[in-house]
């Protein structure tokens, strides 16, 4: 007689377990209490750093925005409550037809610094990178324009580009590219120029710095190997030297871009701003807002508007440096 296997009615089918890696140590629970105390450990002894960076930020951020949105002639920042809440300083910032003209002339003078500066950079690294007599003598000498203040760097660049006995005339004229003296400073088709060039020598250390730095890490055997294979010096840069630097190049690219987009301390010494408004990016016209017209809630809103387009050119920005990190 056989018996017919017996089925207890399921209500469902269950899941199949997850299987674990072979080699997958399992985590006692001890340990995962050890783990546990390790992070609040680690959180309690940077909140006191956090808490006061957090401050630090978010008061004055708190002051801007207030600042920013109250009416009126504001004579007491002490008792900005005295003023009406309002958004018509946003009104005034944002339907002023010169505020396009101040981005355009901002993202010229950055575009005309980074460029310039991280190819001058990324030539002097690889240059750098290599053995030849001197390189410790000289590596410091390329790095010390960046120990230099910019207001320092201003006054040396306004001697020099001094229409009357400026060198850089001197220099031109020399040569024969120019006749006569050109005011670089007072021209409005120079001064831009003029502004740009003292702002690059500042501002290409730091990508000899960052972009050298890295290159030290890349194994001298791969340019070895490269040479075996018959690679020219264009083909050992483009799959060995780009490579290597390219995220670390990406990042430097965007923090210069951010630091240079609301750049003051070259603009203000050496033209205010002009001539003409020629020079006049959205950090002047925030400086001249606020201690020229006294208009100190327009000169806030401006500062949160370009505050505002910074976080969008770094969101944007940032996408193709998280593509680098992969």
């Amino acid at each position: 007689m056989t018996t017919e296997p017996q089925h207890t009615p399921r209500r469902g089918v269950a899941k199949p377990a997850t299987p674990r890696p072979p080699n997958a140590p399992e985590r006692s629970p001890a340990l995962r209490r050890e783990h546990r105390r390790r992070s609040v450990f680690a959180y309690l002894t940077l909140s006191p750093t956090l808490a006061i960076v957090g401050l630090l930020m978010a008061y004055p951020l708190y002051v801007a925005i207030d600042l920013s949105l109250r009416g009126g002639q504001i004579s007491d920042l002490l008792n900005l409550e005295q003023n009406p809440l309002t958004l018509d300083n946003y009104g005034d910032v944002l339907t002023d037809p010169g505020l396009v003209s101040d981005i355009v002339r901002s993202i010229v003078y950055t575009l005309g610094v980074v460029i310039p500066a991280f190819a001058l950079g990324l030539g002097l690294a690889v240059l750098l990178n290599k053995a030849f007599p001197g390189r410790r003598i000289i590596r410091p000498l390329v790095l010390l324009p960046w120990a230099v203040p910019g207001v320092v760097v201003s006054a040396a660049f306004a001697w020099m580009f001094d229409a009357s006995y400026g060198v850089v005339n001197y220099l031109l004229r020399t040569v024969g590219v120019i006749d006569g003296n050109v005011a670089w400073l007072v021209d409005s088709d120079t001064a831009m120029f003029a502004v740009i060039l003292p702002t690059i020598w500042k501002y290409y250390p730091f990508f000899v710095l960052v972009l050298l730095a890295q290159l030290q890490s890349v194994p001298k055997e791969l340019y070895e190997a490269a040479r075996v294979d018959g690679a020219s010096p264009l083909r050992q840069f483009t799959h060995v030297t780009w490579p290597a630097v390219r995220t670390a190049a990406s990042l430097a690219i965007v923090i210069t871009g951010i630091g240079v987009f609301r750049e003051f301390d070259f603009i203000f010494p050496l033209t205010g701003g002009g001539p003409n408004d020629a020079t006049q990016t959205l950090a002047i016209r925030i400086y001249n807002e606020a201690f020229q017209f006294f208009e100190m809630g327009t000169a806030a809103a401006l500062g949160i508007v370009t505050m505002a387009i910074c976080g969008a050119l770094l969101k944007a920005a940032g996408r193709s440096v998280r593509r680098e990190f992969g």
